[in-house]
């Protein structure tokens, strides 16, 4: 292996990204919403010496169509509040980095700034965000406030079609994070001084208004919550086509991907790179990420995986379908797929388990041994915080003198 080492990240949904993993052998559909199956999938991912694990959640059931709801009962329905259950999660891990969920089309973009702000204290600079626009218009019922756009039957078939529906929201999306952002910079780092003696608490010169009118969004601020500890965290996004990857070029710091192969990969890589450059961002300054996410099965008996899988669609009565590629094997040969599409330019992959609890315990036994032998992984946590597992510079507040 040459080069830097490989980043991975972990996706946890329900009981896996089979829509009939809750009925695998070993899965524990009456824990799902028990904090202490979190804790142990967490726990287990941790013990793999991954960068971080993202947490589903939406403002609506779960369904099998992408833009409708459905009356399904034969499927997972419900979850956990994301951003709660990381919070959760926190003190009961020490490295892994923790990035939740959260819509910003219905959502105020003061009060996931202090979520997620929240989060980083509590991690001690652990986590991460992955705004998420709302593609289903039912989710605006919950509200009362707003309509969003309708996704037909021939816009779900294209994720450029969806992507141009879509596209005012990824604008509004782009603002949310924009203000989140300001507001995590108008603390100061030092603006806390805890003087007892004298009385004062705050330096108030160091609490600043960030006074943003946008064009979705007027926030005056100060935030409630002081600087993070990364100062910014982690804004993760998944991209599937030109509009999203142009929100990542704006407003991400590791965007997730979807090639289904090696010459996929590069032509994905290449079009995020012309987003980045139409947006004039400077990675130099600002880095952007890039990881592949792939869904996968995996045994180290050769053929396992694939009899678990086709037991699963049986049991749906249809062949599993999605949006990332689907790899079934063995750890071993997940290492060569994944080193081979990482020449294409990626930093990293995002895996996610098929079912869980058995295809994370296979990434985290299986695969991170398989990479480290080929010194394409790390043996142990070199940083506590999710910009340090990245590499990533912790940026200074735009406010404070010379920020």
């Amino acid at each position: 292996m040459t080069g830097s080492p490989l980043h991975i990240a972990i996706a946890l949904d329900g009981a896996g990204w089979h829509p009939a993993a809750w009925r695998a052998e070993d899965a524990r559909p009456r824990e799902l919403f028990t904090a202490a199956y979190w804790a142990g999938l967490v726990a287990e991912a941790e013990r793999g010496l991954v960068d971080f694990v993202t947490l589903e959640d939406s403002l609506g059931l779960q369904s099998a169509a992408f833009h409708l709801p459905d009356d399904r009962t034969d499927q997972v329905r419900g979850s956990l509040d994301a951003v709660l259950l990381a919070a959760h999660l926190a003190p009961l891990t020490t490295h892994i980095g923790l990035v939740p969920t959260t819509n910003v089309t219905h959502t105020e973009p003061f009060h996931l700034a202090i979520g997620i702000a929240t989060l980083d204290h509590a991690s001690k600079g652990r986590a991460g965000w992955r705004p998420q626009i709302s593609s289903r218009a039912a989710d605006a019922s919950h509200f009362g406030r707003r309509t969003t756009p309708q996704l037909t039957d021939d816009d779900v078939r294209d994720s450029e079609l969806i992507a141009k529906r879509l596209r005012p929201l990824f604008a509004e999306g782009a603002e949310v994070v924009e203000v989140a952002r300001r507001l995590w910079d108008s603390w100061e780092d030092d603006a806390e001084i805890r003087d007892a003696a004298t009385g004062r608490f705050v330096d108030r010169d160091k609490l600043h208004h960030i006074d943003f009118d946008g064009t979705y969004f007027s926030v005056k601020g100060p935030s409630i919550t002081p600087r993070p500890p990364q100062g910014r965290p982690l804004v993760v996004s998944l991209a599937h086509a030109s509009t999203p990857y142009e929100f990542a070029a704006h407003a991400s710091d590791v965007v997730h991907v979807t090639p289904h192969d090696r010459a996929g990969t590069a032509a994905i890589v290449g079009q995020v790179d012309e987003a980045v450059e139409r947006t004039g961002r400077d990675v130099r300054d600002r880095p952007l990420l890039k990881f592949a996410d792939l869904l996968v099965f995996l045994d180290q008996e050769p053929g396992a995986a694939a009899r678990r899988k086709s037991r699963l669609d049986d049991l749906a009565d249809a062949e599993l379908a999605s949006d990332a590629e689907i790899f079934v094997g063995t750890p071993s040969g997940l290492a060569d797929l994944l080193l081979d599409w990482s020449t294409a330019g990626l930093d990293g992959f995002r895996l996610r388990p098929g079912t869980l609890p058995h295809d994370l315990t296979a990434v985290t036994r299986g695969l991170v041994p398989e990479l480290q032998r080929r010194g394409a992984f790390r043996t142990a946590y070199d940083a506590t915080t999710l910009r340090g597992h990245l590499h990533l510079p912790r940026p200074h507040s735009r406010y404070a003198q010379g920020g």
